[in-house]
């Protein structure tokens, strides 16, 4: 080869390249400022003008969340933690990072301008972030409600060059950006349909095309009106029953002696009661979410009388463990959790302000003035001495922690007990937080956790309270915690 060849002659550098590229962004730039776009001009700039601060994304979270189904709900977050996740990126690196003058405006059309010109960098577009983060957090969660909103964050993003203020590649850069985002935020955060159904063993009930034989009784108290219209719809032959909290019981028991399968629509508590009849009377069981939490439903993936109708149509079921607790003068079951210490006043002072300032404000404020206390209110007797506890926790099976999000439970048939004791000592709340933030409660002094099948406490003094299911009791002297495997059949879409 000869010395006098310009190597870089043959092949272009990466100044060359970049400058073809940008050449190109401003040609394709330039054609859509050419191009006649129909209808465009009364839409376009009005919804880039909307997409400011992410007002149109909150009013659509709002939207899509007023539906009242528990994927909407969950979908809407999901968007929003979404867009705020690319939002930052997008102000605290992405616009430091490549300072990118905006197009020159003279060839876009004056009455496509923006009434107010943006003064930031233009690479990325933040709209465009902020819409795609939000479409893609919907998505993930509700393929259906991401289809509606698809159309409209795409609308957002190509306003950004109609209206001149991006390039297109500011566009597909943050648009980029967003998705991204919308994938880190279900990483930390995963999607139920990404956890999936429990594997509990399979049972055989029933099918009940169109619901004749399931009665259903549901709590009026719980708000579960829509979900109980929304069965009817699923299941045109099951008979329906509403009635007040003080009549479920009673209401429960005479369904029982009519029906081939019981039915229950409201909060866990409710549930909690629907399952005790359902093990007296030997019948499956129908869940139907209808109160604030619903853990037994979700963990069961049944959200919505579209799954749990198909699940009783096809005769679709599966067999769940029941925890037992006795005491000296109480017995119950429970299906999620059970606790003594701290939680039962936090219950009992909930349940004491929800009527006046509604469930989630009065959480927060019980949460604020059980914490502040700062005493461990339950003593245990372990191995012959007495030992200070800020709580103790039993649940029906194995919690998992998915992401940074609390636990939830994959099997419901796995025959242990989840216990996690919190002990006394200073500042037990605050240690315990900043464990549970830092994602290592194993390692927490004031931390411990074990799986059994049975479990004994014993010189509980009078008056002390139990919580179970979101009911509170009062139990002294020993309390006996154990299982009952497989005990319970539950419809569920398998």
């Amino acid at each position: 080869m000869s010395p006098d060849v310009d190597l870089t002659a043959l092949k272009p550098g990466r100044h060359a390249l970049r400058d073809r590229l940008l050449s190109l962004d401003t040609k394709l730039f330039e054609v859509a400022a050419r191009r006649n776009w129909p209808f465009a001009e009364p839409v376009l700039p009005r919804l880039s003008r909307s997409a400011n601060h992410g007002v149109l994304w909150f009013a659509t979270a709002a939207a899509v969340a007023a539906s009242r189904t528990p994927r909407a709900r969950r979908a809407a977050v999901r968007g929003l933690a979404s867009l705020t996740l690319a939002s930052a990126t997008i102000n605290t690196i992405g616009k430091r990072s490549v300072r990118r003058n905006r197009p020159a405006l003279d060839r876009v059309p004056t009455v496509r301008h923006l009434k107010r010109q943006p003064i930031t960098t233009s690479f990325p577009s933040g709209h465009a972030a902020s819409a795609a983060a939000f479409a893609a957090g919907v998505a993930l969660e509700s393929p259906g409600w991401g289809a509606v909103v698809a159309p409209v964050a795409f609308s957002v993003a190509m306003s950004r060059v109609y209206t001149g203020v991006h390039f297109p590649s500011d566009v597909v850069a943050g648009a980029a950006l967003g998705v991204g985002a919308a994938f880190v935020v279900r990483r930390l955060v995963p999607t139920r349909a990404q956890i999936g159904p429990p594997p509990t063993p399979r049972a055989v009930v029933p099918s009940l095309p169109d619901g004749e034989g399931l009665v259903v009784v549901a709590n009026r108290a719980s708000g579960s009106s829509d979900r109980v219209r929304a069965l009817r719809d699923e299941l045109p032959k099951a008979e329906l029953v509403e009635c007040e909290p003080q009549e479920v019981t009673a209401e429960l028991e005479k369904a029982a002696l009519r029906a081939q399968a019981l039915g229950v629509c409201g909060g866990d508590g409710t549930v909690n009661v629907a399952a005790q009849t359902a093990l007296r009377h030997g019948l499956p069981l129908a869940v139907l979410p209808g109160g604030t939490l619903n853990h037994f439903a979700y963990d069961l993936s049944v959200e919505d009388g579209r799954g749990l109708g198909r699940a009783v149509r096809e005769g679709e079921a599966v067999r769940v463990d029941v925890g037992r607790f006795t005491s000296d003068d109480r017995e119950g079951i429970f299906l999620n959790t059970l606790s003594l210490g701290v939680y039962p006043e936090l219950v009992r002072e909930r349940e004491h302000w929800a009527h006046r300032i509604g469930g989630r404000a009065a959480e927060v404020l019980a949460a604020v003035r059980v914490l502040r206390t700062d005493q461990h209110p339950l003593e245990v007797e372990l191995g012959g001495s007495a030992h200070p506890l800020w709580l103790l926790f039993v649940g029906n099976c194995v919690y998992h922690r998915m992401g940074v999000t609390p636990g939830r439970r994959t099997d419901l048939a796995d025959g242990l007990l989840d216990v996690r004791v919190v002990h006394g000592g200073r500042h037990p709340a605050l240690r315990l937080l900043s464990a549970a933030v830092a994602g290592a409660l194993s390692r927490s002094p004031a931390h411990a956790e074990v799986r059994v099948r049975r479990l004994r406490l014993t010189g509980l003094k009078t008056g002390t309270p139990l919580a179970y299911d979101g009911e509170v009791i009062d139990v002294k002297g020993d309390v006996r915690v154990d299982k009952l495997p497989a005990a319970l059949t539950v419809y569920r879409p398998l």
